[in-house]
């Protein structure tokens, strides 16, 4: 019998509506052929998570949703760094910036928002940004290494998020606000005035009542003058404002248009077969901005699209949680009280709790908590569901009465219809979290997670899964279940680790099969974990599995925003020669390299390399890699010491470059890098590196575990030596006891709080025998190593399989 073919389905937007869309379009039906169309560089990520990577306790890792294999594996064809400007309707096809065209069947537009950017004098000097995608966040980490105090304008959500990033950053911050309340569309004054105060108290400051008129400097902002006259100083100005609709593709393709792309109840468009989700979207004449409503908009469409029944899209009750450490702020439908409502309300001033719910003719229309709420998404479920107000509800929230808040939760539970959703974020019904906990045995929330989603975005729901599994258990349930390398297991790293070494595991898949891993693939997070702890226990028979590195150890450059790639030269020590120099430029001219960079690191930087220009380049260059995008030892900094230095009494320059070639290209738990200096004047910045080097007149010092990222440290002294080759040898030593006990990406800086200084050096300085085996056993794994360009040059098989890659054939035209 033939195959039918499949419908050609183009998704515009490769953000959370459109990409949440196309999850449950994957569930329902095998019949598209599905690509998709993002303005970044990067996959689908978490954008309600970007507060946490800016404030610095995730990384830009941590909040992919969806890793690049995940397109692959699902036969998805991503256009990265690609925006669509035209929608042909008659001829059924799209064009694109960089002049692609694509035909179609069906289109779904999910084009989300930009930030708003107040037309004022000044808005367009440098030092005023949005704050809305990972870019934004870069900006302002780089902006917060330069410069000293920042302003942003605008006290609602997204404002206090960013402002709390910035003071994590070490930042002197004001929030510039029109009103006199902080999320004023939100929450009530009561609720307003103790989250102001707890956000002065982690070191926010507000300007309330202030209307900005200009921004002052030259051309980079130095102030703010308000409407009054007054001016504060900011050298960095981030406008949370609001956010637009962006409507730029529908405009230009002739669409229906009125604040965003009028939809209606099934999420179509003006143009046949061309649907749109998510904030550039216009339902009955609301657009929404929170993450919520565009999920469910998305559960329609995907029903609707795939020919399953389905309930219109009626629109939504917004609820609102902030997400700033040890402030919990929860509101929901309405909450300011008129005389048509009855208020319950209680105000705990010493243990700064607040709640109020309104009520109108008994039916609980919209609540505000501050403090406590771990009642939020039953509250949220009321105000949706429309519920009269009862006893036993009064007591299970107010906390009031003796009926015992764990039997109603439980009975709460018990009531709650298969098909209602649990994670708003994700559209994860009851019944789908309690399938897999029957069907696949999962014990813990973080399982849960990685199987079905739930909990994944903004973890608001986390309580209600959780009581959901100890509905399902029983007396199975375990309240504080350990918590794994990722949610595709419960083991840790050291027992994966005893694991593989115990059972004798030798690849990857072999690992998550035997060790019973939930999601039979694994994640972005356990796979290059995995293939670390394999190449670091079996150095001479691991053989290295490309498809578990990240997409720049994969193609041995860092991949830039613009689908480009950078390519860094080895520099030992940082010196190069006059022949190198011009052989970086000579290639850097011949294949249009967009930047050479000089590095804090000593190297230069060839930014804008085209994909399949990269093994000429490498070719051309015949230079080794300098590993900017491994986890291994990317730099040894060095001052010119005793060779040119009047100040210098020890040889760095030689020094550097010895420890450089020796452990170059190792895999390490994280990157890795050196300093190496002639002299105590530190001209290297020894106390900023995992291991730092201070030369004096009676040998060497070494420092470890510093950092100068965003958590900051300086470094620990760790020994003295007298020797050249005793300083080799505990560096190694070091190197190796980090390799066996660091956690995969947990940099020195971690290893050693977590560790303890006192330990490392008992296992190293005070046990010869345990020094000598560390250093054979990095010896060992130092002679299993190759530079892979060398090895792909040479290797026509390995030189295939590093330019066939399954995943990044389809990132990057």
């Amino acid at each position: 019998m033939q195959q039918q073919q499949k419908e050609k389905l183009l998704v515009i937007g490769n953000g959370m509506a459109g990409i949440s869309t196309v999850e449950q379009i994957l569930k329902l039906s095998d019949s598209f052929d599905i690509t998709v169309f993002g303005s970044e560089p990067h996959p689908n990520y978490n954008r309600i998570m970007l507060s946490y990577v800016l404030e610095g306790s995730k990384t830009v890792d941590d909040i992919v949703l969806n890793d690049w294999n995940w397109y692959s594996d699902n036969q998805i064809t991503l256009h990265t760094t690609t925006t669509v400007t035209h929608i042909d309707p008659v001829g059924k096809k799209v064009t694109t910036d960089n002049g692609m065209t694509e035909t179609y069947d069906k289109i779904i537009i999910a084009t989300g928002s930009n930030p708003f950017i107040l037309p004022i004098p000044g808005s367009d000097k440098e030092g005023v940004i949005g704050f809305r995608d990972i870019n934004d966040c870069n900006q302002m980490m780089d902006a917060a290494q330069k410069y000293k105090k920042a302003a942003v304008i605008g006290g609602g959500l997204l404002g206090l998020e960013a402002a709390k990033g910035l003071v994590n950053l070490g930042m002197d911050v004001t929030v510039v606000h029109l009103m006199e309340d902080i999320m004023e569309r939100q929450l009530d004054r009561s609720a307003s005035s103790m989250l102001q105060a707890e956000l002065e108290r982690q070191g926010i400051k507000f300007a309330m009542g202030k209307q900005t008129s200009e921004l002052i400097g030259e051309e980079r902002v130095s102030g703010l003058r308000f409407s009054d006259g007054s001016i504060l100083d900011a050298d960095l100005v981030v406008m949370a404002v609001g956010i637009k609709p962006n409507i730029a593709l529908a405009k230009a393709s002739n669409m229906e248009v009125g604040r965003g792309i009028v939809v209606d109840d099934y999420m179509r468009t003006s143009l046949e077969d061309v649907y749109s989700v998510g904030e550039c979207t216009e339902h009955r004449g609301v657009c929404y901005g929170l993450v919520a409503p565009l999920f469910e908009q998305g559960h329609v469409l995907a029903k609707h699209i795939c020919g399953v029944a389905t309930s219109p899209y009626e629109g939504s009750i917004v609820a609102t949680k902030l997400k700033i450490s040890g402030v919990d702020v929860f509101s929901a439908g309405e909450f300011v009280e008129g005389p048509e409502h009855i208020v319950i309300s209680t105000k705990d001033e010493w243990k700064r709790t607040y709640k109020k719910i309104l009520l109108r003719d008994n039916v609980i229309i919209g609540a505000v908590l501050f403090g406590d709420v771990t009642e939020s998404a039953n509250l949220q479920k009321l105000i949706k569901q429309q519920s009269e107000m009862t006893d036993d509800i009064y007591s299970t929230i107010m906390g009031t009465g003796c009926s015992g808040g764990g039997a109603n939760k439980q009975s709460s539970i018990e009531t709650m219809a298969d098909d209602e959703i649990v994670c708003g974020c994700n559209g994860v019904t009851k019944k789908a979290i309690v399938d897999v906990i029957t069907d696949q045995g999962l014990t813990t929330v973080d399982e849960i997670k990685a199987c079905t989603g739930a909990t994944r975005s903004c973890g608001g729901c986390k309580p209600v899964v959780e009581q959901i599994l100890q509905y399902v258990l029983g007396d199975g349930f375990k309240t504080a279940a350990k918590e794994g390398i990722c949610g595709c297991t419960a083991l840790d790293r050291d027992e994966i680790v005893a694991e593989i070494t115990v059972k004798g595991l030798s690849t990857t898949r072999e690992v998550m099969n035997v060790l019973g891993w939930s999601n039979q693939e694994g994640c972005s997070k356990c796979r290059p974990a995995i293939n670390y702890y394999l190449n670091m226990l079996n150095p001479e028979t691991h053989e290295d599995e490309k498809e578990s590195r990240f997409v720049n150890e994969r193609m041995n450059a860092n991949i830039q925003k613009d689908g480009t790639y950078t390519v860094i030269p080895r520099m030992y020590g940082g010196v190069t020669t006059p022949e190198e120099l011009k052989k970086i430029a000579d290639v850097s001219l011949k294949y249009e390299v967009k930047v050479v960079k000089v590095t804090g690191g000593q190297r230069l930087d060839l930014i804008g390399v085209k994909k399949e220009d990269l093994p000429k380049v490498w070719e051309e260059l015949d230079m080794p890699s300098g590993y900017g995008y491994a986890k291994s030892l990317r730099t040894v900094k060095t001052c010119v010491g005793s060779q040119f230095c009047r100040f210098g009494t020890q040889d760095s320059l030689s020094m550097g470059a010895l420890l450089e070639r020796k452990f170059e290209r190792l895999d390490l738990p994280a990157k890795f890098k050196y300093a190496v200096n002639g002299c105590p004047r530190n001209c290297a910045e020894a106390c900023t590196k995992d291991i730092g080097i201070v030369g004096n007149d009676g040998g060497w010092e070494i420092f470890i575990g510093g950092n100068g990222g965003i958590k900051p440290r300086i470094a620990d002294s760790f020994c003295k030596v007298k020797t050249d080759e005793e300083l080799i040898e505990i560096c190694g030593a070091i190197m190796q006891y980090y390799r066996e006990t660091g956690n995969y990406l947990e940099r020195t800086s971690e290893w050693v709080e977590r560790i303890g200084l006192v330990q490392i050096q008992a296992v190293i300085l005070d046990n010869e025998d345990n020094r000598k085996e560390l250093v054979k056993r990095i010896e060992i794994a130092l002679q299993q190593v190759e530079d892979p360009w060398k090895k792909m040059l040479n290797d026509d098989k390995t030189r295939a399989a590093l330019f066939e890659d399954h995943t990044t054939a389809v990132l990057v035209k």
